[in-house]
């Protein structure tokens, strides 16, 4: 479930910008945009495995934008990747002493919380975001705080969430399958079909929805639409872990 906490990681933007000028060469230095293009970079060398030069340009980031959510924010996400969790935290509460009622921050400080087994102090922070006025990644914040209902073994809490992410955001497919996968295990097996059954339509299979199928149609005791499924499965997704669960019945 860890592996699955999404994140609405380093998608706000600043409305305005903060301009210094240079007063020899009357050229205006944007320290926004500097710092966003040192995000971009740093964010690019994180994901492509080069830490050095991912730290570099975040730091610049900072540097140039100290005040700025994004920078503070994204340093954040790079040092808790590296596992500098203490510093990783300061960033944040940098980050909300600046911008206290940014939703983004406190999002994003909630999956954090969340990664670190702090359960209930992730659930104050996502809360937080959703509260926001004009904050319209609610859906997200939801979302997420889903998932670390489910990670803290909060299940009837996590259904909650999910139905919440939906109900601001009806085309959401985590949420979805995982509140499809819910059902099955409450045996509230229409309600995870017609579920199941819209999430194909609209996305088509994937592993991880066909899988939630198979166990439902498992659940109801009907062996053709489990064969059914499984094939699809097999065709479809055969090195997938969803297929590999089927054969050994780990579903």
């Amino acid at each position: 479930m860890a592996r699955t906490l999404s994140t609405l990681l380093l998608m706000g933007l600043l409305a305005g910008c903060v301009t210094v000028t240079d007063k020899q060469s009357n050229v205006k230095f944007d320290s926004i945009q500097a710092a966003e293009s040192r995000i971009s970079l740093g964010i690019a060398y994180l994901n492509a495995g080069q830490w050095e030069r991912a730290r570099q340009n975040l730091e610049m980031a900072v540097q140039f934008a100290p005040k700025y959510y994004r920078s503070l924010i994204s340093f954040a996400h790079y040092l808790e990747k590296v596992e500098e969790f203490d510093q990783a935290e300061q960033q944040y509460i940098t980050a909300l002493r600046y911008s206290p009622k940014n939703g983004d921050v406190q999002n994003n400080y909630g999956v954090f919380l969340c990664r670190q087994e702090r359960y209930s102090e992730a659930q104050k922070a996502f809360a937080k975001a959703i509260d926001q006025p004009y904050y319209y990644k609610m859906s997200g914040s939801f979302e997420n705080a889903a998932l670390c209902a489910l990670k803290a073994g909060e299940r009837q809490q996590a259904k909650i969430w999910f139905e919440k992410a939906i109900d601001h955001e009806p085309n959401r497919p985590l949420s979805s399958v995982q509140l499809a996968r819910l059902e099955v295990e409450d045996s509230e097996l229409n309600d995870a079909r017609i579920r199941l059954f819209k999430f194909h339509k609209r996305y088509g299979y994937r592993p991880n929805s066909l899988l939630t199928l198979i166990e439902l149609e498992s659940k109801a005791e009907r062996p053709n639409e489990v064969t059914r499924y499984a094939n699809v499965l097999a065709r479809q997704f055969p090195k997938s872990n969803e297929y590999r669960q089927y054969l050994e019945n780990e579903y």
